[in-house]
């Protein structure tokens, strides 16, 4: 089973600067990437476009290995506060950069470069690799050495191959409604309006082979109150309320994201 997460584009209107935004979204790729989360979608809600964009170059550039970033993404306001971003720590980044160490079967992180109309994959040593994939120019690929130091040679793959968890994807959605309808699996829906979580109606998700998407309201409104009339259209979906003992009337998404996933994954281990 893998996990997906659903969080809208409003999640940052409780701050409003953009070093607090960007702190945010670090502690929310952080828990993403602790619990092995498959996919964000970060879906449009209200009239923060400018926010979801935002959202949605800052988890990408984390998930990007630190010795790729350069070549992907340019220099531009939005990554101002990179600096305060802490690393996900993720078997993807935390590659050798002495190429004596690479052995056969190692799998890494690219970029397609040409030099002198020939390809090559940078891979973060001191040296290009000759690259002979489909994989175009400037994009992003995932490789497999077929031969270790000194020879080096690779072939593209695709990152489901790896043993080890390689990271999230990134998606965009215009509302949670299409969303939902479009997902092949379970949904957990988190509220206030949901059952109070328990391990007997958590057991039909953490004991199926189905995806399982966990969907997140804003720190203004629920997902009873995104979706409106048509929760009833959504088809294979629990409401549950993992904090039913919370003292106040809203928790924080990252709070919210961290405690829920623990308590799934704390499930999925039982």
């Amino acid at each position: 089973m893998k996990i997906s997460v659903a969080i809208p584009t409003s999640s940052l209107q409780d701050e409003s600067l953009k070093i607090d935004k960007t702190r945010k979204i670090s502690v929310l790729a952080r828990a993403c990437a602790i619990f092995k989360i498959d996919t964000i979608y970060v879906y449009n809600e209200g009239n923060n476009g400018s926010d979801g964009n935002f959202m949605t170059m800052i988890l990408r550039y984390l998930e990007t290995p630190q010795f790729l970033r350069r070549r992907l993404f340019q220099k531009v306001n939005d990554l101002k506060f990179a600096g305060v971003l802490h690393p996900l720590r993720i078997p993807s980044h935390n590659t050798p950069t002495n190429a004596k160490k690479i052995v056969a079967g190692d799998i890494r992180e690219g970029v397609i470069v040409t030099v002198k109309g020939k390809k090559f994959v940078d891979v973060g040593i001191n040296q290009l690799i000759q690259f002979y994939g489909k994989t175009p120019t400037g994009k992003r690929v995932t490789i497999q050495f077929k031969e270790g130091y000194p020879r080096l040679s690779v072939k593209e793959i695709d990152n489901s191959e790896s043993e080890s968890y390689w990271g999230y994807d990134v998606k965009e959605r215009s509302n949670l409604f299409s969303l939902l309808s479009e997902w092949k699996g379970n949904i957990i829906i988190t509220s206030r309006k949901g059952k109070t979580v328990t391990k007997e109606n958590l057991e039909k998700y953490t004991k199926s082979k189905e995806n399982l998407l966990v969907v997140f309201g804003s720190p203004e409104k629920g997902v009873h109150e995104i979706i409106g009339g048509r929760m009833n259209k959504v088809q294979n979906s629990k409401s549950l309320n993992f904090f039913p003992n919370q003292a106040t009337e809203t928790v924080r998404l990252e709070e919210a994201l961290l405690g829920t996933l623990a308590i799934i994954n704390t499930q999925k281990s039982l």
